[in-house]
């Protein structure tokens, strides 16, 4: 009896991780010329390799306008694939090279600002002495900005404060341990001597970047003490921008309350010890829970929670 399956004969080379490394590139580093560079190839050999990539498959990935290289529909569901690909085949190595002894590789790890102020001061320097040779890239940011990231596959992990509404199915968030938070303005500030948030409610505040809006868990803050809205006047995308304008002003800050521990903050800010006690977002792990860390992501994860902090009293606040 004759097969009801007819053998597939492609007519062309199958597509190489090469050019799907192309691909990604060019899509991560914003343009043609930064993919070459980032790549280490030169241009008109990049181009190549997508041109050939577009031939194989039939189908315009990117169009070229005033931004530069602009992802088509199709280019959009291939680079979908595409990165996961890439970024699995980069782990893989990694895993291969770190578990025989070796120390090569990438590690990219996502971190809200209370472990970049609070953990990574005493995690970097163990890790470079562990793995001196691989590559860490930190991107500051909280869960919802970084979440496609770590979906497809360019994230080994997030550490940060726990987003208000839980992650989607295909990501896992362990809770690693509560927190709390602290006032914060510059060195001799006029109410660092204030002893409640109620002897703050004339003072103007600025607010770092949470998921969901700053300036409502602010005023919620005040709420449930039965005082009056905050004045708001500033709102930081980052760790350092915060540091400047309470550093630079008189405004304050609601934040994790490791910042009274970071020595670059400690030059030019100070805690004011108000008896009430804030809470802040639990702090979580988030991962793709099917793609297992190399060696050197999860000796950095185990560093992190190893100075995990001991919530005790700070100085001039009550036990």
């Amino acid at each position: 009896m004759p097969s009801l399956i007819t053998p597939w004969h492609p007519q062309v080379d199958p597509m190489k991780i090469e050019q799907l490394t192309g691909m990604v590139a060019i899509v991560e580093q914003g343009s043609l010329r930064a993919a070459a560079r980032h790549l280490g190839l030169d241009q008109p050999a990049l181009t190549k390799s997508i041109r050939a990539l577009e031939r194989e498959l039939g189908v315009v990935l990117f169009e070229r306008d005033p931004r530069g290289m602009v992802l088509t529909a199709s280019g959009r569901l291939l680079y979908q694939r595409a990165s996961l690909v890439v970024n699995e085949v980069r782990r893989a190595r990694d895993e291969l090279l770190q578990s025989t002894g070796g120390e090569e590789g990438t590690l990219t790890a996502g971190l809200s600002i209370m472990p970049h102020v609070g953990l990574l001061p005493h995690v970097l320097p163990a890790f470079r002495r562990r793995y001196p040779r691989v590559k860490l890239k930190l991107i500051e940011g909280l869960f919802p900005d970084l979440e496609g990231r770590l979906r497809n596959g360019v994230l080994d992990f997030f550490i940060g404060a726990s987003p208000r509404q839980p992650p989607a199915p295909g990501l896992l968030s362990t809770p690693l341990f509560e927190n709390t938070r602290v006032v914060v303005g510059r060195k001799g500030h006029p109410l660092a001597g204030a002893a409640a948030l109620a002897a703050l409610q004339e003072a103007e505040w600025a607010t770092p970047s949470l998921d969901y809006n700053a300036e409502e868990d602010l005023t919620g803050v005040f709420a449930s003490r039965g005082l009056a809205p905050p004045r708001v006047m500033l709102q930081a995308a980052s760790a350092l921008s915060l540091m400047v304008a309470l550093a630079s002003t008189d405004l304050l800050a609601l934040l994790p309350r490791q910042w009274s521990d970071f020595a670059l903050a400690r030059e030019a800010l100070q805690v004011i010890p108000i008896a009430d006690s804030i809470p802040a977002p639990t702090i979580v792990m988030i991962r793709r829970p099917d793609l297992p860390l190399t060696p050197a992501a999860e000796f950095f994860s185990d560093l992190l929670l190893r100075f995990a902090p001991a919530l005790k009293p700070l100085r001039g606040q009550p036990e």
